[in-house]
């Protein structure tokens, strides 16, 4: 699935953070319209988890730059998933 990509860190970050980008923005919307899913916060999480399952497939490729992008987009995101729900309170 990733052996086109290159095993650079900036190649899983770029990936890492767009993939649950689009996963959350689409998870936003639905939240949004939907009244029952709107205090649905761990749906969030699901989107920032697509990341673990990427991370597991690229290291299984032995891609380890690629892998260490991804590891710091997660990080990014679940810093941001924290800062909302602190926010929130």
């Amino acid at each position: 699935m990733f052996k086109e990509f290159k095993d650079t860190v900036w190649t899983g970050f770029g990936i890492g953070i767009l993939a649950p980008g689009i996963l959350i923005g689409i998870t936003w919307y639905i939240m949004h319209k939907v009244s029952f899913l709107a205090k649905a916060d761990l749906l969030l999480i699901g989107c920032i988890a697509v990341n673990a399952v990427m991370l597991k497939i690229v290291f299984r490729q032995n891609k380890d730059n690629f892998g260490r992008g991804l590891i710091s987009a997660t990080f990014l995101w679940a810093m941001a998933f924290f800062y909302y729900k602190v926010s929130k309170a």
